[in-house]
């Protein structure tokens, strides 16, 4: 894989209308997402008081409206143009990867949907597309990354991450199932005797199987592609070059955080405790490196702070944090829904702020990049161009990040808050124990919180959405603007 640093020939990309159509989906998940994710979360806060998630079916929709609909379909329409560009052979399917965005679509929006009106018993057919679409766009990926043997460590992580998902949808295809057909009884599947003598005989439970296809799909798939990015844009971006202890940290986090995914994931669905506590440290561990490499990268970097910088820095730090945090609550628990996302209370918040931030921050600079090449890149030396970050709003930038970033410690500081409630501590000076006033008063902080974010993201999909629109309005229907 070349660096992106150094001169990168496009001819091996697809179509520049494959990778958008991805994103602008993405926008479109990501938008409807933080609506009804907000909108679920402040019914939640005025029932209880303060609750941060919204429970039951109407949670799993969210999730998997911004973690499937926007990261996941977001992922498919970077690695579709990148690891082409980046390996330098050609994609191996325009076709696979034009039906992948419209199975994952389709299954995601059926799929959220029948969830949010209630109806779980209906998803196995939206779930069956769904699983379709992830196999298409896994299919396409792998085999293009056959043609780019030997692989280096970024495009390692791209194969792994694919068959996490690859994984993760198989899982979730029988949970959708179960649904309907209840694969898997209150008791859980028996194990065959071997098996059990080494897990127990609980048997394969539904939360099992959930806590391993949120393993792979969230900590293999997503995680894993995060770091994998950032093996090559941290550089670009940053312009630093790698230290020796920069190499060092990347060879233990290429070892520590991919085979902690999959040890974990078979913790968690085996039930075996110890086995998914040296996983979920290995991927804290690995996950930490990554962090403390790109925030020195960050804290090192040369020339013009710019939206991908800024939001770097905030995802090195969210790395940090997020894999500290999540060492300390698995080494005492690492199975279970509680603990899925590491810290059963920071975990999540401090996650969806290091994918969040990354995604985002790495948008404000593709987008543009993709629509730049369609439009301007063959007029250079014939006439005056703009600039790839000419085409959105810096301004707009800017607010979005402080938007978001605001919102993101105010939900942080509200669900510690209400940890400390519920566990019984005074965090009000004498108020007291569970206090209402209390309660209600970290709910508004939290509610407050989720406002900023979502106003953030407008901005942000307003802001790049405007960059294909007035700059290359026909490449979303493949027509050239040039």
């Amino acid at each position: 894989m070349e660096d992106l640093r150094g001169d990168l020939s496009t001819d091996a990309a697809p179509p520049t209308t494959i990778p958008l159509r991805h994103f602008v989906v993405g926008f479109g998940f990501l938008a409807l997402g933080t609506a009804v994710g907000v909108g679920s979360t402040a019914g939640s806060l005025a029932a209880t008081g303060g609750s941060f998630l919204a429970a039951g079916l109407d949670g799993v929709a969210v999730a998997h409206l911004l973690f499937a609909g926007w990261v996941g379909i977001t992922i498919f329409g970077a690695m579709t143009q990148f690891v082409p560009v980046w390996a330098g052979v050609e994609l191996y399917s325009d076709r696979l990867a034009s039906l992948d965005l419209t199975l994952s679509a389709v299954g995601v929006a059926g799929f959220a949907g029948l969830l949010w009106i209630g109806r779980p018993a209906a998803t196995a057919a939206f779930a069956t597309v769904l699983l379709a679409g992830v196999w298409a766009f896994a299919a396409n990926l792998l085999a293009t990354l056959w043609r780019a043997r030997p692989l280096d460590v970024t495009e390692r992580h791209f194969a792994a991450a694919v068959g996490y998902l690859a994984l993760a949808a198989s899982l979730g295809w029988l949970l959708a199932i179960d649904y309907r057909y209840g694969l898997f009884p209150a008791t859980g599947l028996g194990w065959p005797d071997a098996v059990a003598g080494v897990v127990g005989s609980g048997g394969l439970s539904r939360s099992a199987v959930a806590d391993a296809h949120v393993t792979l799909a969230v900590l293999g798939g997503v995680l894993t592609t995060v770091v994998a990015a950032l093996y090559q844009l941290g550089p670009m971006f940053t312009r630093e070059q790698p230290t020796a202890v920069d190499r060092v940290a990347t060879q233990l986090e290429s070892v520590a955080a991919p085979t902690g995914v999959l040890v974990l994931a078979g913790g968690r669905l085996t039930g075996v405790e110890g086995v998914a506590t040296v996983g979920g440290v290995a991927v804290a561990l690995g996950t930490g490196l990554a962090g403390a490499v790109l925030l020195r990268r960050v804290l090192a970097a040369s020339g013009a702070t710019t939206p991908m910088v800024s939001r770097y820095a905030v995802v090195g730090v969210a790395a940090v944090a997020w894999a500290t945090s999540a060492a300390l609550a698995w080494t005492d628990s690492a199975t279970g829904a509680a603990v899925r996302f590491g810290h059963p209370t920071l975990g999540l918040p401090l996650f969806a702020a290091l994918v969040g931030f990354v995604v985002v921050g790495t948008l404000y600079h593709v987008v543009p990049f993709i629509v730049w090449l369609e439009r301007y890149a063959d007029r250079v030396g014939l006439e005056q161009v703009p600039m790839i970050d000419d085409l959105y709003d810096a301004r707009i930038a800017r607010t979005d990040l402080w938007c978001t970033l605001t919102g993101a410690l105010l939900v942080v500081v509200g669900v510690a808050g209400e940890a400390g409630v519920a566990g019984g501590l005074d965090i009000a000076g004498g108020a007291g124990v569970g206090s209402v006033p209390v309660a209600t008063s970290i709910g508004l902080v939290v509610r407050a919180g989720l406002v900023l974010v979502a106003l953030g993201v407008a901005l942000f999909v307003a802001n790049v959405a405007r960059v294909v629109v007035e700059h290359a309005p026909g490449a979303l229907r493949g027509e050239s603007d040039g």
